[in-house]
């Protein structure tokens, strides 16, 4: 596809015409640096020069396992000078593109301990501060700028801590997910995690499963099961009724709502939100 998209520019008037079959590419005599998704758009972001322009591939209130990419998405990552994504599946056509790309491409999760195997590694590691303060390292280092993670690093220190203290003192230490997105968190907190379904969030188990996972639920002692913003509740609401307890809302951070992004909350407002969540779901003192 991403073959396909790049000929059909290039016929209408050669490489320079990409950008014009998609849309302008990037502020003239400024560097691009191509995200594959928030978080990683949200550190490059602040660990970037002033004069380079940041994209993010998925816009705010779209699934990012299932990006597809627009011509002028090819045309960022035709131009840009870094592009920072997260391999093993993640998003699928990202990967493609930056196979099909000569320039510079940083897979996070090439640079942090990851959790799981093969193709049922887990993605999500920023949502614990450590590993995402290493992603933010990653990012300056390829940049040419390994001190501007610096004030980034000092945040998500400052976060990891405030995450520790609301998360020591706990009546519960399980928390049950619609889907697999929070070990790291679990691990870095000292919480279990159950989820409804595996890494992939769309599976769809079965009524014998669900009757099963609520099972679970109950055996767990958990009081809540928690959806995601960007997935539907459906099999979460199923489950949480049918073991007698509530729902609450856990974010993944995988992409900002529409509403978040128009209201300027960002990386850090989500895990406070988070926090304040799993407090209320773990019975925290």
């Amino acid at each position: 596809m991403l073959s396909r998209i790049v000929l059909l520019c290039a016929a209408a008037g050669g490489m320079l015409a990409l950008a014009g079959c998609g849309g302008s590419a990037a502020s003239a005599g400024k560097d691009t640096v191509v995200a594959a998704f928030y978080p990683l758009a949200f550190a490059a972001e602040r660990v970037a020069a002033p004069a380079t322009d940041v994209v993010d591939l998925t816009r705010a209130g779209e699934e990012p396992h299932d990006l597809e990419l627009s011509p002028r998405d090819v045309a960022h990552l035709h131009d840009a000078r870094l592009v920072v994504y997260a391999g093993h599946g993640f998003q699928p056509a990202v990967e493609d593109a930056v196979a099909d790309r000569s320039g510079a491409a940083l897979d996070v999760l090439d640079r942090v301990p990851l959790q799981g195997t093969g193709d049922d590694v887990d993605p999500h590691v920023w949502l614990d501060p450590h590993r995402f303060g290493e992603v933010a390292r990653a990012i300056a280092v390829a940049l040419g700028e390994p001190a501007r993670a610096a004030p980034l690093v000092r945040r998500l220190d400052a976060l990891d801590r405030e995450l520790a203290r609301g998360l020591r003192h706990c009546a519960r230490r399980t928390i049950v997910t619609s889907h697999a997105a929070f070990g790291y968190l679990a691990a870095r907190y000292g919480l279990e995690q159950v989820s409804l379904v595996g890494l992939a969030p769309e599976a769809e188990p079965s009524p014998a499963t669900v009757a099963s996972l609520a099972d679970t639920v109950r055996s767990t002692g958990a009081t809540t099961v928690f959806t995601e913003p960007l997935v539907a509740p459906a099999l979460a609401d199923t489950v949480a009724r049918e073991a007698g307890v509530a729902t609450a809302t856990l974010d993944p951070l995988e992409s900002l709502s529409s509403a978040d992004e128009h209201a300027g909350v960002d990386y850090f407002d989500v895990m406070r939100k988070n926090l304040a969540a799993l407090r209320e779901a773990l019975g925290c003192t």
